[in-house]
């Protein structure tokens, strides 16, 4: 399909293309398996010298379809789906990096990957070291060494809400011949596409506003096959020489732009296996298909209710990019003209305790680790989703201990005011 069409009508009709007498709805190809008539056949794919389908584990065709449509949201050449966004964020690292490798980092990312880059990389071989993304570039070029692979960061950091320079990060990773990779979970394509400010490679948690609707854990990688591999070949040996477990094939001579994907499809997803199942790829679909109308709503409900904490005087400060006294507004008007995502962080004045029995207090909106849905729902990182952390690693991360992350739905705004007014009163 015309990757030019409107994103409107990508998240609707882009990925499925169905022939004379199919399924005009994307199918489940509920299937771990898929038949050949000739052992050749099979061969061949085993081999990566056809395409096609003979597992599961490394590739379905309802997946194919959902990761074509992502794939063509964010204008990128090619793009998979993994089991969820921490499998995103992990395959998209290891599969230019090994033991003895580098990277570097935003350290106002989502706890979960923070630890995931800290610790559980680590003992892999693979150290990152995080920088202050509002570091002049000099500053954060200081970080990169010869063995450096990559650069990181989140479009709109989670929980922090801090909008990444993204135009200043591609510099310095093209600066030093590495790629930058976003994680855009929370702008999504519809309000921004980090490939058109210079990143190379996009992440998503599908878990987000992709799905929508809380039902399905998922993940995606996009590669947008404008970084050049061959050019800095000596950093990048796996895909740049031959891969002994494929008879010596070698990704970019064989695939050119497709090298990226079919190296993370051929070889992490064949050995870790982290797939996403074809049924919640089906649910992913009908997420995606109106991914189009739920941001705008949850854009516009979050603006209100920024609007209405930064005025209320039990609240000690807010951070939303949508609002005018945000030290992000500029940037976010640059790269999200049209909104940014409906992630609002706050804290009351007064103690832990009270931002606790606020939340505790409110009706409508539901205490859940989850985020970006729907519903309205509300968390305290410090308690839960970054409990993990040291009290140094939350102030590093930007998870201040007052901080509450407030994901406003798609309800009525005036009901979502009106409980958390109820719910002041409790404090």
């Amino acid at each position: 399909m015309d990757t030019k069409l409107s994103k409107e009508t990508l998240c609707v009709q882009a990925g499925w293309e169905p022939k004379n007498g199919e399924p005009r709805v994307l199918p489940i190809y509920q299937s771990t398996t898929f038949k050949y008539d000739t052992s050749e056949q099979m061969a061949r794919l085993f081999d990566l010298k056809d395409s096609g389908y003979f597992y599961t584990r490394l590739q379905n065709p309802t997946n194919d379809a959902v990761a074509s449509k992502i794939t063509a949201l964010e204008g990128g050449v090619a793009g998979m789906l993994t089991s969820s966004g921490q499998a995103a964020n992990f395959y998209a690292v290891f599969n230019i990096c090994e033991a003895g490798d580098h990277f570097v980092c935003s350290s106002t990312i989502y706890g979960g990957t923070f630890n995931l880059f800290a610790v559980t990389m680590k003992k892999l071989g693979i150290e990152c070291t995080f920088i202050d993304a509002e570091a002049s570039e000099e500053e954060i070029s200081q970080a990169f060494r010869p063995n450096t692979k990559c650069l990181f960061g989140e479009t709109i950091s989670n929980p922090g809400i801090n909008v990444l320079d993204i135009e200043k990060f591609a510099r310095i990773a093209h600066k030093h011949g590495v790629p930058l990779i976003v994680d855009n979970t929370f702008a999504t394509p519809i309000n921004c596409r980090p490939f058109e400010w210079g990143a190379d490679i996009v992440t998503h948690s599908t878990t987000k506003y992709m799905d929508g609707h809380a039902t399905c854990v998922g993940g995606a990688i996009i590669d947008s096959g404008n970084f050049d591999w061959e050019a800095h070949a000596d950093k990048f040996p796996g895909l740049t020489q031959p891969d002994e477990s494929y008879h010596g094939l070698t990704y970019t001579k064989a695939f050119g732009k497709m090298a990226y994907i079919t190296k993370a499809t051929a070889q992490l997803m064949r050995d870790l296996g982290s797939i996403q199942s074809p049924e919640n790829a089906f649910l992913l679909n009908l997420g995606l298909e109106t991914l189009h109308l739920r941001v705008p709503r949850h854009c516009e409900n979050a603006q209100k209710v920024a609007e209405w904490l930064e005025k209320n005087p039990k609240v000690k400060w807010v951070n939303y990019c949508g609002l005018k006294s945000n030290k992000y507004y500029e940037l976010a008007q640059k790269y999200m003209p049209n909104g940014s995502c409906g992630v609002i962080a706050f804290g009351l004045k007064g103690s832990r305790e009270e931002a606790i029995r606020f939340m505790d207090s409110l009706k409508l909106v539901c205490i859940v680790t989850h985020v970006a849905d729907a519903r309205t729902c509300v968390l305290h990182p410090a308690s839960h989703t970054h409990r993990q952390l040291s009290d140094e690693q939350l102030i590093e991360a930007g998870v201040a201990p007052d901080l509450i992350r407030l994901s406003v739905g798609i309800e009525n705004v005036n009901d979502i005011i009106s409980d958390l007014e109820q719910a002041m009163k409790c404090i």
